[in-house]
């Protein structure tokens, strides 16, 4: 069997790190989008939407993402309960 490690292979982080990672990346993502959004529908895109998106941006980030910390072991719990298990 062929090694899976190319010369260009990215090196990853350890699997441990995925519960953090994956809140830490979704937040970043859906501030991203829905600040630029809130931003646009209250300044439009004009120069003050540039100038004040970033901040918007920074401070729903900080909000977002512990939370996303604390509930989204809730979340998977409820989501447990309402999909069955993948069959083994």
């Amino acid at each position: 069997m062929a090694s899976s490690k190319s010369p260009k292979s990215i090196r990853k982080l350890p699997a441990r790190y995925a519960g953090i990672l994956m809140p830490l990346v979704l937040s970043v993502l859906m501030t991203f989008v829905v600040s630029a959004i809130a931003t646009a529908k209250s300044l439009g895109f004009g120069p003050d939407f540039l100038t004040t998106w970033p901040t918007a941006w920074a401070l729903s980030w900080v909000v977002a993402f512990p939370t996303l910390l604390l509930v989204l072991p809730v979340v998977r719990r409820i989501v447990a309960l309402l999909v069955e298990a993948p069959a083994r």
